[in-house]
């Protein structure tokens, strides 16, 4: 369960907007949830990366939980990117492929992610992919300097049952402490690898039509 004091994943992600999705607390319970964040610094001249390079440096934190609030891992790693867009895309692809091997396809995922764009982004791909009805109403730019982090998103959203975006503030982002002290949080990469299959979803309402509903947002 979810530690004294900490709200867990799914907590944070029934109080969060979804981008062009409508949202109704309790209705969208997911098998997972993952929160990811990644940072970037540039190089100041004295801090060099885990290759032994001096360019710009960051991390890029994940932290991923079940329903009930069960932690199945979390990531904090060193990473060289070329800015703090690149750095999110790259985080988000970390998280989806480490549950994409914890989980079984038919997984429904829930994504806590502090960066506005990238959370539209993916709910568009979702309703663009996956027969929906609606026309996305958000046309998807990515920065170039993703290179194939996009494309490797896209291909775990659709191997998934159903994935759906939340954004968040940074402060209250799990994984934002990860992704910005990765020498700091080394430690949690060591904690014993967990595969937990959650519990059904006892709730069974229906799910109304994609919306651009919108209750607040989120910095970068």
């Amino acid at each position: 369960m979810a530690a004294y004091g900490r709200p867990s994943l799914r907590d944070l992600f029934d109080e969060s907007p979804t981008p062009h999705i409508a949202h109704p607390p309790r209705s969208h319970h997911r098998d997972f949830y993952i929160a990811t964040d990644g940072s970037f610094r540039p190089h100041n001249g004295t801090t060099s990366t885990a290759s032994g390079s001096n360019g710009p440096t960051g991390g890029l934190g994940v932290v991923v939980e079940t329903l009930d609030g069960e932690r199945v891992v979390r990531l904090s790693v060193p990473d060289t990117c070329p800015d703090n867009n690149v750095a999110e895309y790259r985080a988000l692809h970390l998280g989806l492929d480490v549950l994409a091997r914890r989980a079984p396809p038919n997984a429904r995922v829930g994504l806590l992610i502090d960066h506005d764009q990238l959370a539209e982004n993916v709910n568009a791909e979702v309703l663009a992919s996956h027969g929906s009805a609606y026309d996305p109403p958000h046309s998807v730019s990515v920065p170039p300097a993703t290179g194939l982090h996009w494309r490797g998103i896209q291909a775990r959203i659709n191997g998934f049952g159903e994935v759906r975006a939340a954004r968040i503030s940074g402060d209250r982002n799990p994984a934002h402490p990860l992704a910005n002290a990765p020498d700091q949080y080394a430690h949690v990469n060591g904690e014993p690898d967990r595969c937990v299959l959650p519990d059904a979803p006892t709730v069974n309402e229906r799910v109304p039509p994609p919306s651009r509903a919108e209750r607040g947002g989120a910095s970068d």
